[in-house]
């Protein structure tokens, strides 16, 4: 009989604190995430290669591991960041393990990788989850890399040491965020179809390099189906500028898509860009000019601090009088809730231009200081002070509500900031310079409407 088999389990402490990473990653930082085709993972305890799109660092992986907590998980993450013996040490017991690549660490720390593939496969044996991004470094743009095949050689090694009598899975999966930087916004994972590497056994026996590299193009071609990928790197702002504006709401609603619905609006994003570079190839000079006004548009905008949702809402004195009021009536509660989160606004404001030099780790930086440094100052020092001194039921009323004062406190600076941009937006000093640039918004989506129909 087959053995079973049986993936490591967590220690006690390793699971705490993937509960509080949890609690920091999908409680405090993202206001929601969404996980597509779910029920497509398999069963714990099968040997499996998660493959993804890799555009936003740490979340990436952190998300999934968030979201697949009946398995063991093992990721395959850039050597830098394992510098640090302590934090090395650390990061290896979470389950990753150091890719040393040629354009970073040199030529002499490529063989080190095979430590790296041997214990990759180790777990794939005992029935464990490798997850890799095989575009060997995170995008900044909603694009997919060329892929590296180097989680299909650490699959086959597995297979190998199964004599190809145990089948051993690939499954594509994509991350997607409604915006890199910003915290309190949506995320979602989308999974695809699980792939089974059992049928290549013959083939991969014979020709194991061909093999590889027919397998790698199926799985890239998969999850650049389940993505958003913006093939036309050449007007790559202007495309993600439309789909982010009013335009791409009208074109989510007008095809009955759910705008503030992630994954419904990533359906919508998909087919509006195909769209626009199809549009391009069959009218390339007026595409060419509706991307120069857009790029004026956006460039005008940015200059009057206008953004483009003010131009559907059109708000006049009343409404922004309503607004100021509100903002003066939840002051008490603001400064109330702003008090015990402020260091979570604070801290990666004060050391995030000095420390990250690629702003595709502003994310992965926020949600790291806040791990480490601002939650413990903010929320656990304090009520281990208000159980010490007041009593449980202070300290547990305190951890319930800090979340909920984290959330006010955000959407209160969001909604001023709004009321600051819906200012400057009525003024009368500025109002023909906002008229002029409302006609030309107007202009590029009358020409798009007629273009991509």
């Amino acid at each position: 009989m087959r053995k079973e088999l049986k993936p490591r389990d967590h220690s006690l402490i390793l699971k705490a604190f993937r509960s509080y990473l949890q609690f920091v990653n999908s409680g405090l930082y993202f206001r929601k995430e969404h996980i597509v085709g779910i029920e497509k993972v398999p069963m714990n305890g099968t040997p499996l290669v998660i493959v993804s799109n890799h555009q936003n660092c740490l979340n990436d992986p952190l998300s999934v591991a968030m979201n697949l907590t009946d398995r063991r998980m093992n990721f395959i993450a850039r050597a830098n960041v394992f510098k640090n013996p302590i934090a090395g040490k650390f990061l290896r017991k979470l389950g990753l393990l150091p890719a040393y690549r040629m354009s970073h660490e040199g030529y002499a720390a490529i063989n080190k990788n095979r430590e790296t593939f041997d214990a990759a496969g180790q777990a794939l044996c005992d029935g464990e989850t490798v997850m890799l991004f095989p575009e060997a470094d995170h995008q900044d743009k909603r694009w997919l890399g060329n892929f590296k095949i180097g989680y299909l050689r650490i699959a086959f090694e597995a297979a190998e040491k199964f004599n190809f009598e145990r089948d051993v899975m690939i499954l594509p999966s994509c991350n997607h965020y409604s915006n890199y930087f910003h915290a309190r916004t949506d995320m979602m994972i989308r999974f695809g179809d699980p792939i089974s590497l059992m049928p290549y056994y013959e083939k991969y026996k014979a020709e194991p390099r061909a093999t590889m590299t027919e397998i790698n193009a199926v799985v890239r071609e998969k999850i650049k189906e389940l993505m958003l990928h913006i093939d036309d790197l050449e007007h790559y702002d202007q495309i993600d500028f439309l789909r982010e504006s009013g335009y791409g709401r009208k074109y989510a609603i007008e095809h009955g898509y759910k705008y503030r619905y992630l994954p419904s609006r990533l359906l919508s994003d998909q087919k509006l860009v195909a769209a626009l570079q199809e549009a391009h190839k069959e009218h390339p000079e007026q595409m060419e000019q509706i991307y120069a006004d857009t790029a004026k548009f956006a460039e005008e905008s940015k200059k009057l601090r206008i953004r483009d949702w003010l131009f559907i809402h059109n708000p006049k004195w009343p409404a922004v009088l309503l607004r100021g009021l509100g903002l003066l009536a939840l002051l008490p509660l603001f400064i109330a809730s702003i008090i015990p989160t402020g260091l979570l606004f604070l801290i990666p404001k004060i050391f995030l231009k000095k420390l990250i030099k690629d702003h595709m780790f502003n994310s992965s930086f926020h949600v790291g200081v806040s791990v480490f440094v601002s939650v413990p100052l903010c929320l656990i020092l304090p009520a281990v002070l208000l159980w010490v001194f007041l009593g449980t039921w202070w300290a547990l009323g305190y951890v319930v509500a800090f979340p909920f004062m984290f959330v006010l406190a955000w959407n209160y600076i969001r909604l001023f900031w709004k009321f600051v941009g819906t200012c400057q937006f009525v003024k009368r000093s500025n109002r023909e310079a906002v008229d002029k640039l409302r006609e030309l918004r107007t202009s590029i989506y009358n020409r798009l409407d007629e273009l991509i129909k």
